[in-house]
């Protein structure tokens, strides 16, 4: 029962720590983010990755796929994933975020709930080939679900985002160094929802 939610229900929590993240609602207008969610869906060559506990192997609960410049190889759920290519609309969002972020990405990670029990537990985006202090920029499309984080040293100190169709967030630095970030699972009926989160491959 862990990774079920104790977030505030709707909204974003208070106090968020602007500092370490920008949220910005509508940052796709709903026909394009409509267009998109249904094309990334479909056409994503999407795969399910193990990982191993306690020395037995476990499907992630999610799809995944990556894309990126040549030579951005990236590890993937503890698996070497070599770099799907750019598509079109990856390309367009890239530059979209880029914009925003005033940061050139040349990866991206596509993460694919296919419905409430799907999910990624805490965790936090600190691998080496990131570098220190990465920002990430990550688009959402599909289900609303609930972006949480907490601070390592703290777990009391959490907040929540409700990551909205269309909707960008922008991690800034220092985010994954001393915070930890989820989508917690739900006992709630949920539909599709797809997460781009573009990166810096060094």
């Amino acid at each position: 029962m862990e990774q079920l939610s104790f977030f505030a229900e709707a909204g974003q929590s208070k106090g968020l720590p602007r500092e370490l993240l920008e949220y910005r609602p509508g940052f796709i207008d709903k026909q394009t983010s409509d267009e998109l969610h249904q094309k990334v869906t479909k056409e994503t060559p999407w795969k399910q990755s193990t990982q191993k506990m306690w020395d037995k192997e476990y499907l992630t609960p999610r799809l995944t796929s990556w894309h990126g410049d040549i030579g951005t190889d990236y590890s993937v759920s503890g698996k070497i994933s070599n770099p799907n290519p750019w598509t079109p609309e990856l390309l367009m969002l890239k530059e979209k975020v880029e914009a925003v972020a005033n940061i050139k990405f040349n990866s991206v990670l596509l993460n694919y709930y296919r419905d409430g029990n799907d999910s990624v537990a805490w965790h936090s985006d600190r691998e080496s080939v990131l570098g220190k202090n990465p920002v990430i920029a990550s688009v959402s499309f599909g289900q609303v679900r609930s972006f949480d984080i907490r601070n390592k040293a703290d777990h009391g100190e959490h907040y929540s985002v409700k990551l909205e169709h269309g909707s960008f967030l922008l991690m800034k630095a220092g985010l994954q160094e001393y915070w930890e970030h989820r989508i917690a699972k739900s006992t709630k009926p949920m539909k599709a929802r797809v997460n781009l989160t573009f990166r810096v491959v060094l």
